[in-house]
């Protein structure tokens, strides 16, 4: 008997979940066949900033910058150089994700402006090759 309700339990949870996992997310509009698959909003992507550009940012405000990260200063902190100028970025190990870059290969940062009292730094939350 015990087996035979635990049975009838499992079932008609697997009913109740069922429309909840079928339930995609994301914006539905023109272009948006990958937002169907995999949730999200689909159009155009964050303008690129340049180096020069975050400097003047506020605290806190994001950046997407393309450049080539040009040498290791520390642990986490690198110096990144895009055509405007160079900024220090701090990428946590888990960022990268198992990505490898050089000095040569141009990449794509996002992240937030880090402002001190006489100084920016960006806080890199994604890296991708560009």
């Amino acid at each position: 008997m015990k087996k035979a309700t635990i049975a009838l339990l499992i079932a008609a949870s697997g009913l109740v979940a069922a429309p909840a996992m079928a339930q995609k997310g994301g914006f539905n509009g023109p272009d948006s066949t990958t937002a169907q698959k995999q949730g999200g909003f689909v159009g155009p992507d964050v303008a690129s900033t340049t180096v020069e550009e975050a400097k003047s940012m506020r605290d806190d405000a994001w950046v997407v910058l393309e450049g080539n990260i040009v040498r290791k200063m520390g642990k986490e902190l690198y110096e990144f150089r895009d055509a405007s100028g160079n900024v220090n970025v701090e990428i946590d190990d888990h960022v990268w994700k198992g990505l490898s870059v050089g000095p040569n290969d141009k990449v794509r940062i996002e992240g937030e402006v880090d402002k001190d009292w006489n100084s920016v730094e960006i806080d890199v939350k994604k890296v991708t090759k560009a």
